[in-house]
């Protein structure tokens, strides 16, 4: 178990029991409660699991247990010619974690693998099983796809996997995209599209339903109401669980917020917005704000900038600049035009969007960061996800991986989220010298 239940003790009267801290516990007042988060409760199967196995082997014998014999108890095999095996992974990665996605009780990991990258036009299909592979026996429970990225392929392939390796549906959380398409038919958020892209993503996903459905971008020309009150619809036909929002506003989710509100609909529960160190607003001004006023959580991405930053030259590829990027909110300027030329050229599109003066501003800024990960024994790119996992705010954020090597590097960060203490904090906050602050209040008497 990656995650220690924590115990809430309640004390209604202090003046009596100050004095029975040495008492037995087994003799402490009914009034004294312990809660464990809904994640421990996997003890108990893993528990049970063990139980069940052990109890089989001593009946067994020298000769082996049966499939028969395993299925009967409540266990599962991974394939008739291998080793037979637990259903559930039992071991994690070292600092993964598990929290609410906002305030559901959707349980995810504080990391996620992003598929864009999984399922490029350069990563072939055993490649990407891999990955994904690695992913579950880290512990990593979220997948997020996006059709934008890596077209039907990326679902149709990861369906693939999941119904190939046969593991348990609990295990897994499955977020996917609607809204944004290269055709033009298929564009907005308009009730029938809504509907048709949810039905058309369960056929090539081969499931049941879909975990998170995430609404890419706010369409101005189709009604909130209509929005809305489709993603009630889905959800209330079994077909999703629950909905969210990428891309959008403060001001755009606390729209849907309200219309939820108004036409007793089933709110969002997650944001997804671009994260890293020279994206900063949104993330750490705005979405506490949304968390803690109507219960959006944040699940933050590209904490390394697309993974340019990613390789043995880091300082040759700069990070983003706060100033390249169009307004306050938004954090980058997709288009399905530049969506479709780095299906095809990567992204060195990307490169050619980095203006020469961002750059050698930027230069001196990565070469310290470069020393501060050195000091830390790690890569420039496990310290920009590090930092990112510090944000409590982040409830997961998404990796991209296109090896399996690349994903293995990203979880070793885990462990650097300990070793940022005040101190590093202060340093790299006096590298960067972009911590977002709100801008002070004017009040309209002073203007008269």
């Amino acid at each position: 178990m990656s995650q220690l239940a924590l115990c809430n003790y309640t004390n209604n009267d202090n003046n009596n029991n100050n004095d029975n801290t040495s008492e037995d516990s087994s003799q402490l007042p009914t009034i004294y409660r312990c809660r464990a988060p809904i994640a421990s409760l996997d003890c108990m199967e893993e528990f049970s699991a063990g139980s069940a196995l052990s109890a089989l082997t001593e009946r067994s014998g020298e000769g082996g247990i049966t499939k028969e014999q395993l299925l009967l108890s409540g266990l599962t095999h991974s394939a008739p010619n291998a080793p037979l095996q637990l259903g559930k992974q039992t071991t994690v990665a070292p600092g993964l974690r598990y929290r609410n996605l906002g305030k559901s009780g959707l349980r995810v990991s504080n990391i996620g693998l992003g598929t864009w990258p999984t399922f490029g036009p350069n990563v072939t299909e055993e490649q990407a099983e891999q990955i994904i592979v690695l992913a579950v026996e880290s512990g990593i429970n979220v997948f997020d796809l996006s059709e934008a990225h890596s077209g039907t392929r990326a679902e149709v392939e990861l369906g693939r996997i999941l119904a190939r390796r046969g593991w348990k549906r609990t295990c897994y959380i499955v977020t996917t995209k609607i809204y944004w398409s290269t055709r033009s038919e298929e564009r907005g958020l308009s009730r029938k599209h809504i509907i048709e892209s949810v039905k058309a993503s369960l056929v090539r996903l081969q499931l049941s339903y879909i975990d998170v459905v995430i609404v890419h971008k706010a369409d101005p020309m189709c009604p909130m109401e209509e929005v809305v009150r489709a993603m009630h619809y889905v959800i209330s036909q079994g077909w999703v669980m629950y909905w969210g929002t990428a891309r959008w506003s403060p001001v755009e989710v606390m729209e849907a917020y309200t219309n939820c509100r108004q036409f007793n609909c089933v709110t969002p529960i997650v944001e997804q917005t671009e994260y890293h160190m020279f994206c900063r607003e949104k993330t750490e001004l705005y979405m506490p704000e949304l968390y803690n006023k109507i219960g959006v959580g944040l699940m933050a991405w590209s904490p390394i900038s697309m993974g340019l930053s990613q390789g043995k030259e880091e300082g040759s590829v700069q990070l983003f600049s706060r100033s390249s990027f169009r307004n306050k909110y938004s954090s980058f300027s997709w288009t399905e035009d530049e969506t479709a030329t780095a299906n095809k050229d990567g992204y060195n599109w990307m490169k050619d969007r980095i203006q020469p003066e961002e750059t050698r501003r930027q230069s001196e800024r990565i070469r310290e960061l470069n020393a501060v990960a050195e000091k830390l024994g790690c890569s420039l790119s496990q310290l920009a996800i590090a930092w990112c996992l510090k944000n409590e705010s982040v409830q997961c954020l998404l990796l991209g991986a296109s090896t399996v090597m690349q994903l293995y590097d990203s979880i070793q960060s885990l462990q650097l989220v300990p070793k940022l203490n005040t101190n590093m904090v202060a340093e790299i906050e006096r590298i960067l010298e972009n911590k977002p602050t709100r801008p002070p209040m004017v009040s309209t008497l002073a203007l008269r």
